[in-house]
């Protein structure tokens, strides 16, 4: 694995084995060009600052000027499928109502009564409405946020009810995700995204799945520790030894697409270069489907004359048309197996593949700057009849129990999940103990930490977002 990097400019060192597009390249169905695309850029090698995972102050910075001016996945468009359905989502002391209006318009409503601040809806909560009313004096708003009610209005002359709507966040949507961003004057959605990204997203069809299951869990770590933690492969080998025979770590393929999305490819079906030789294409067959860790349960399947990965290509394409009814026969081996990781900033990650469809999402807790709450979500299909069925509702497990505990969690990845987050709460401690007050990144591997630092330092060195800066209808 070692390699002279005397003769390479900074960034141009690939681990020596064969390379992710290589891997793709030679399986039999092939891949569409969003898979096929490279879109590395070298960022720097200079050490990224400790002070931002420790400081109570650096956090509440973050919420002054980063989380006030990002674009967010608040829920999905199944969580409010009727007009009057809403869904409350907090980031920090920010809280929002995301309602239906009407077919076609979602909006975020500033989560508090315009009277005396009063919460109009609890937090966590959802479900169907007429009205938002205010629980201490019962002032309500309609659905369309118009005033509907004052207690005692002839004690407020003052108050102009055409005035007197509820403030707004910005709402865009995208493959059925709903967004919002508190910055009236932030880019559209798309810009922020960036065309190259925006073009991969159109592709998957995400708005035709639904949540299938829904886990959130608090860490004892920084958020942006925690969101970093899933940004490479290369603590595979160490992290998550029981894959390693089928999992490609040091192969993995990173890019980066303007300023908030980046991305890896982690091919399976193939031996980590750490373990070159060591396996048969047999060997890494029987790994995934019935070894250690495994995230499958069938009989032994052969890989005969062929190869591990086009077998578990097979095997996958064949359960999945079984377990759907579809036709995958045009999927590509790699969106049939590899693991796509694609990080929108600050908080998102898009997993697309056919195997393991997934969403993360990370938020900050508002009480403590040393803990983070995790959500994992995976995505089915929406039946072929078209009718949706009701998104999960979310298990929230403590923080001693395993993510293998969680109702609908595989147990092999409920595993990797918890082999992660030990690390976090090490790490956390960690940084705060060291004398060296910088991380040092490898150029490549870890490039999308370097990415993602790099936008938390732009929206960092902005003006706070005023208060009351809100969308005006």
């Amino acid at each position: 694995m070692n390699i002279d990097t005397g003769k390479l400019q900074p960034g141009e060192a690939r681990c020596p084995a064969i390379s992710t597009q290589d891997i793709i390249e030679r399986d039999k169905v092939a891949a569409p060009g969003w898979v096929r695309s490279e879109s590395y850029e070298f960022l720097g090698s200079e050490d990224v600052s400790t002070d931002r995972y420790v400081s109570a102050e650096y956090a509440d910075g973050e919420f002054e000027r980063l989380w006030t001016r990002t674009w967010q996945f608040a829920c999905r468009e199944e969580h409010i499928p009727e007009v009057g359905d809403y869904h409350v989502y907090d980031i920090g002391q920010y809280s929002f109502i995301i309602t239906r209006v009407a077919e076609n318009d979602i909006r975020a409503y500033y989560n508090a009564c315009l009277h005396r601040g009063t919460k109009l809806r609890a937090s966590g909560s959802e479900g169907g409405a007429s009205e938002f009313k205010c629980s201490f004096h019962g002032w309500s708003w309609n659905v369309d946020g118009t005033l509907k009610q004052m207690t005692c209005p002839w004690d407020f002359p003052h108050v102009d009810k055409k005035k007197f709507s509820l403030p707004e966040a910005r709402v865009a949507l995208l493959g059925g995700f709903v967004w919002i961003n508190m910055d009236p004057d932030a880019p559209s959605l798309e810009d922020y995204i960036g065309p190259q990204a925006l073009a991969h997203i159109r592709e998957w069809r995400l708005e035709d799945r639904y949540v299938h299951v829904h886990v959130q869990k608090s860490f004892p770590a920084n958020w942006k520790l925690t969101v970093e933690a899933f940004m490479e492969a290369y603590h595979v080998i160490v992290t998550h030894p029981q894959v390693a025979p089928s999992n490609a770590d040091a192969n993995s393929q990173y890019d980066v697409y303007g300023e908030h999305v980046n991305r890896f490819i982690s091919p399976l079906g193939v031996a980590s270069p750490h373990l070159e030789g060591k396996y048969s294409e047999q060997d890494i067959l029987d790994q995934f489907t019935v070894g250690d860790g495994t995230m499958l349960s069938d009989d032994r399947p052969s890989v005969g004359n062929g190869t591990a990965r086009q077998a578990m290509a097979d095997m996958f394409r064949g359960m999945f048309e079984q377990g759907t009814g579809s036709d995958l026969s045009s999927v590509s081996d790699s969106e049939m197996l590899d693991c796509f990781s694609y990080t929108i900033f600050p908080s998102c990650y898009l997993f697309p593949g056919i195997s393991l469809p997934m969403v993360y999402r990370f938020r900050p807790d508002p009480r403590n700057h040393r803990r983070c709450i995790y959500e994992v979500m995976f995505l089915r299909p929406v039946p072929r009849d078209g009718r949706r069925p009701d998104p999960a509702e979310v298990v929230i497990l403590s923080d001693e129990r395993s993510f293998t505990e969680a109702e609908g969690m595989d147990p092999g990845f409920g595993k990797i999940l918890d082999q992660d987050t030990d690390n976090l709460f090490l790490q956390q401690e960690g940084i705060e103990a060291s004398a060296k007050r910088g991380l040092t990144l490898g150029n490549y591997q870890e490039i999308r930490i370097r990415h993602f630092e790099r936008a938390v330092d732009k929206y960092m060195a902005m003006e706070p977002l005023k208060p009351g800066s809100a969308v005006k209808r």
